[in-house]
């Protein structure tokens, strides 16, 4: 597919039309079918080019638009809005006799004696929510509320790509549709990893997590987290009355609605119910999502109607719970864990106990400020649950049952992984180890230093890296620059001319840029721009590792948060060490050539369109030699937008905030650059 922009808007309206037909149906077959048929990679690009279009064209942005999935501007707070029909709570059972009373009332109040079919559907532990579709089109997203009115959500559910924004194949021109919006579980930890090593909370469990991520005001917030639904029921349609509830699930799907059909099963009389319930008890601690119980509904809608309803409840409807995931133990010790940034984690080592089934002797604490809230100390007896986390959540401390001999938990002084210094910033939970020679952090700092953005040592990627510290090879960054070719033959599928490879690209990334090796050492809150803004500010490593936080302070765009990382970094005794190795090793990076003036000192600049004196690439160094900075968005902080032809939202986003707009000519003399030397 073309990347040209088009000539017209007829052009552009016809590719934008088959860019969202293509991308609605592998959204379906990803997200509702788990059958996709691109890569992750061929979908990214079919969705950059839609929103290429876009930027281009905006008045082809619509309300059903694939690119809706991003997140748009944040609301001001919620409007609340009528649901077609009340979205009734569910009477709870708590087991075999409890839902054979269920059945026996049902048969009473319709006088008959044959058996009744259910339909039996894992309860998802999410938050339930109801969409309109109007002609086919997601026109609104609302929450449970009171049951009769709810929250409208519509920005963000039009973010979750499991929720169609448009029906397919002879749907109703107006149907409500119910459904649980949920986090699986693998998901959930990853989200959690991140942000444990990020420094922030941690959420308590998926539901949790859900819950905040459809109330956010930003959508781009809930876009960015892992969301999916399970539909399992309607509320008003206006023509296609399925005749029993199994029906109406495969219709939804039809429809292109995600419906876990493979979590639903029809049983023809209350005994296999509760065989179901004992199965899925079973299954409990097995399925990639959170569930605490089954719902049974009668499967006939004829009988639904019938049935009817209590003042809030469905007769024809009951949740049978599974039993809690709690037990109470001790905790007898705790660990601490070194993340792969160096974010340190406490954990809770408990006295086993069973906790439905499963051996519990660890759970997760979280960090310093969740201790603090719990209260909890070392010897104290607590409740722990089996959450959606790896390992399980102590949820209460028993204080009437301590001795006085309880130890309150301290926070880290020093790594325990590497003895080096941590320390822990305002406003992040934990502390952190900024050690080069971590062995913890060692894999992802190896990645981190080779990549193309730091050192750009080709060929040293994951298979390479695994086997080095599988072989015991490195120990640090260093030790790349003392590897043999001897050594590299111990590795698989390695040959002469390979060894011979990775050792000359080795050698050649002694000398890269002072700000690439600066980003190399993944100092934190020093990302790659900030590394280049010191790099031309001192030139030098030395001049670097001397400075001062009040040096640091002085330079526009560093703030207190960075200047502190960066001098805690270098008055490590551990990471002096190591660079004083890679410098006795020849690791000598060339110093940044610093900025031949100052006449755009602190100046922002953007470029868009299509340049034809220059591209971007040139024009961001034109400015960054005259002391200024590129960017690639307006925002109310940009000085300057260099337009080319072309040029689309950016330029009309200049022009909304008043931004200095210049074109190629008026951009060359004001860096003082005629354009044949551009």
């Amino acid at each position: 597919m073309t990347t040209d922009s088009p000539q017209n808007i007829s052009t552009a309206e016809q590719e934008h039309a088959d860019l969202c037909r293509q991308l609605h149906h592998h959204n379906q077959l990803y997200h509702g079918l788990d059958k996709p048929e691109i890569s992750d990679a061929e979908y990214d690009q079919l969705m950059q080019r839609l929103l290429q279009l876009e930027k281009t064209f905006p008045q082809l942005a619509s309300d059903d638009s694939p690119s809706q999935r991003v997140g748009s501007t944040p609301l001001d707070s919620f409007t609340s809005v009528n649901h077609a029909s009340p979205m009734l709570s569910l009477e709870n059972a708590f087991g075999a006799d409890d839902l054979r009373d269920f059945d026996a009332r049902l048969k009473r109040f319709l006088a008959r004696d044959e058996e009744i079919e259910y339909l039996c559907e894992m309860k998802l532990d999410g938050v339930a929510v109801a969409l309109t579709y109007e002609s086919g089109q997601l026109v609104r997203g609302a929450t449970r509320g009171d049951g009769s009115r709810g929250e409208e959500i519509t920005q963000n559910v039009r973010t979750i790509g499991a929720i169609p924004l448009r029906l397919q194949n002879n749907f109703p021109q107006q149907l409500e549709v119910r459904g649980e919006i949920y986090m699986e579980l693998a998901a959930f930890r990853k989200l959690n990893e991140q942000r444990r090593e990020e420094g922030e909370t941690t959420f308590a469990n998926p539901r949790n997590v859900t819950a905040g991520s459809l109330r956010q005001l930003d959508s781009k917030l809930t876009a960015s987290r892992p969301l999916t639904i399970s539909c399992y029921g309607i509320g008003a349609i206006s023509d296609n009355e399925p005749q029993s509830h199994s029906e109406l699930l495969e219709i939804l799907q039809n429809w292109g609605l995600k419906v876990n059909l493979d979590t639903f099963k029809v049983a023809t009389n209350i005994e296999a119910v509760i065989e179901r319930y004992e199965e899925l008890l079973g299954l409990r601690d097995q399925l990639p999502f959170e569930i605490d119980g089954m719902v049974v509904k009668v499967n006939s809608r004829e009988l639904q109607q019938e049935l009817g309803e209590k003042s809030r409840t469905p007769r024809w409807a009951i949740a049978c719970k599974f039993p809690p995931r709690q037990e109470q133990t001790v905790l007898e010790s705790v660990r601490y864990q070194v993340g792969r940034t160096g974010a340190i984690t406490p954990v809770a080592n408990l006295r086993p106990v069973n906790v439905s089934g499963v051996t519990v002797s660890s759970a997760s604490l979280h960090n310093w400020d969740e201790i603090e809230r719990l209260g909890i100390r070392i010897g104290d007896t607590v409740i722990v649950e089996r959450a959606g986390d790896v390992i399980p959540d102590i949820v209460k401390v028993i204080r009437e049952q301590r001795s006085g001999g309880e130890q309150e938990i301290p926070e880290p002084t020093e790594c325990p992984a590497c003895g080096s210094p941590v320390s822990r910033e305002e406003d992040e939970v934990v502390p952190r180890c900024q050690g080069l020679s971590c062995p913890a952090q060692l894999k992802e700092s190896l990645k981190h230093f080779c990549a193309r953005g730091a050192m750009d040592i080709e060929g040293l990627g994951d298979r390479i890296i695994d086997q080095l510290l599988r072989l015991e090879l490195v120990k640090s960054v260093a030790d790349l620059y003392r590897l043999q070719k001897e050594q590299l033959f111990e590795f698989e599928r390695m040959g002469d001319k390979l060894a011979e490879k990775l050792l000359t690209a080795i050698d050649a990334s002694k000398q890269r840029p002072l700000e690439r090796f600066l980003f190399g050492l993944g100092i934190r809150h020093v990302g790659s721009h900030t590394a280049k803004l010191l790099s031309r500010q001192f030139g030098s490593l030395d001049a670097l590792s001397a400075a001062g936080q009040e040096q640091l302070l002085s330079i526009h765009e560093i703030g207190p948060q960075v200047a502190e990382s960066v001098t805690r970094f270098f008055a490590d005794s551990n990471n002096q060490q190591i660079l004083a190795q890679l410098q006795q090793l020849g690791v000598a990076p060339i110093a940044t050539e610093q900025p031949r003036g100052d006449k755009l000192q602190g100046k922002v600049f953007v470029f868009t369109g299509a340049l034809e004196k220059f591209s971007r690439k040139d024009g961001a160094a034109l400015v960054e030699a005259q002391g200024g900075r590129a960017s690639g968005s307006v925002s109310k902080k940009t000085d300057y937008v260099v337009a080319g032809p072309g040029a689309g939202s950016k330029l009309a986003k200049a022009e909304q905030l008043g931004i200095s707009v210049l074109d190629e000519e008026q951009f060359l003399v004001l860096v003082d650059k005629e354009g044949d030397n551009a």
